[in-house]
């Protein structure tokens, strides 16, 4: 009956039968579950420390980002010299050593807005070789037809923690202070460490192209231009991750200015979004290795676009959680295909540089989208920073899917 019973959640979720896999998603589980709690707490923080100004809580998230937009290219052809596991052994006990510092400082009273800038920005820096590794590590794990399973699985563990972060954040900050949200953090990163030592990578061996990091950046960059089938999706991602996903800038903002709703408001809209996601991950998990998934792509494009405006209008708290729900799935179908596009059309000997392309497309330009989403909601306010994001994601979403369909002929991703 065990037997039986497994063999069904391998057929139905494949990229569990991989028991390296298995190792790192468990232990991803625990530490997504920190690092959205340590969001939510951050972005707490800062509004407290800067008398609730979006405009330098976009800061903090610009720095945050800032590393992936210039050493992006650099890191990828980095992570390809070293197993991907030894890379992330590193990235993420950095992870843990600066969010046992922010708690530290945020305990005994003495954490200032600086120190937040500070360590944003060191978090940053090591996200930008952390982001190529994880993602070409799913490649190195799982066959590449059950490449789609195992990115969607990852997002469904995310945004699971996007559901549960949240929530405890809010009671923690409410009952016991932000600073246990950062300690939590911290520990939560053990988890993922030992699964990590725990993967057997005897069968992975790497082949150094033996070319300098610039040719390499090049090549990479020459490969990525020559085709379409890579290319249009990290344009997309780029132009949507710019205008469409700033939702850590304006969320808190929404909550706490516009609907005043308070943390445990902030905490429910995030859940809200954080389930519409974890739905998507779940069902493109479980269906994405029969293919025939275009039309969600493009339902999560143009629907997230919408989102925003129907956010751009929200007057209430029950308004503004149903739209984030429906942001939630746009945004996690979007980006779950788009990430499954690129991989399985890349070459193995491409990929983290591939990989890197993807990090600057989906993270690296974020300090631009923060800047613009926090000057507009500083200036016009949140609701117009909702409208104005919407408005230009949709026009340009029209525009590169004319182009992107022109180039491929109208062939699925």
């Amino acid at each position: 009956m065990n037997e039986k019973w497994l063999d069904r959640l391998y057929r139905t979720f494949p990229a569990l039968s991989y028991r390296n896999f298995r190792l790192f998603w468990f232990g991803q589980a625990v530490s997504l579950i920190g690092t959205w709690i340590q969001n939510v707490g951050q972005g707490w923080l800062v509004l407290e420390l800067t008398n609730n100004s979006a405009y330098m809580l976009g800061i903090v998230t610009m720095l945050q980002t800032l590393p992936v937009l210039l050493l992006s290219l650099v890191a990828g052809a980095f992570v390809e010299r070293f197993p991907k596991r030894n890379v992330l052994l590193v990235t993420q006990s950095c992870f843990g050593i600066l969010a046992a510092v922010l708690a530290t400082l945020t305990l005994f009273g003495v954490v200032k807005y600086w120190h937040v800038l500070v360590l944003a920005t060191l978090l940053g820096l090591t996200n930008t070789f952390d982001m190529p590794a994880r993602q070409a590590l799913y490649a190195e794990i799982v066959d590449k037809k059950d490449l789609t399973s195992a990115i969607s699985m990852n997002s469904m563990i995310f945004n699971l923690a996007r559901i549960v972060g949240p929530s405890v954040a809010a009671f923690l900050i409410a009952a016991l202070g932000i600073a246990i949200c950062f300690y939590l953090n911290a520990l939560s990163f053990v988890a993922v460490i030992a699964g990590l030592y725990m993967m057997d990578i005897s069968h992975i061996h790497l082949q150094p192209s033996g070319r300098s990091a610039m040719k390499d950046i090049m090549a990479g960059l020459k490969y990525v231009r020559t085709r379409p089938s890579i290319m249009f999706p990290l344009i997309m991602m780029g132009t949507l991750s710019l205008l469409a996903m700033n939702f850590n800038i304006l969320v808190p903002t929404l909550a706490k200015v516009q609907l005043n709703i308070g943390v445990t408001g902030y905490g429910t809209l995030m859940t809200f979004m954080g389930l519409g996601a974890f739905l998507i991950s779940l069902y493109l998990s479980a269906v994405g290795s029969r293919g025939g998934i275009n039309h969600i792509y493009w339902f999560g494009a143009y629907g997230l676009s919408l989102s925003l405006l129907a956010l751009s209008i929200s007057r209430s708290a029950f308004f503004a959680e149903l739209s984030l729900f429906l942001s939630g799935i746009c945004m996690q179908a979007f980006n779950t295909l788009s990430n499954t596009a690129i991989q399985i059309n890349s070459e193995d000997e491409f990929r983290g540089r591939v990989m890197s392309l993807y990090s600057l497309m989906f993270v690296g330009v974020a300090p631009f989208g923060s800047y613009f989403s926090g000057w507009i909601a500083q200036n016009l306010g949140v609701n117009w920073a909702f409208g104005i994001s919407g408005v230009l994601s949709l026009i340009l979403v029209m525009v590169i899917s004319i182009f992107w369909s022109a180039s491929l002929k109208r062939q699925p991703i």
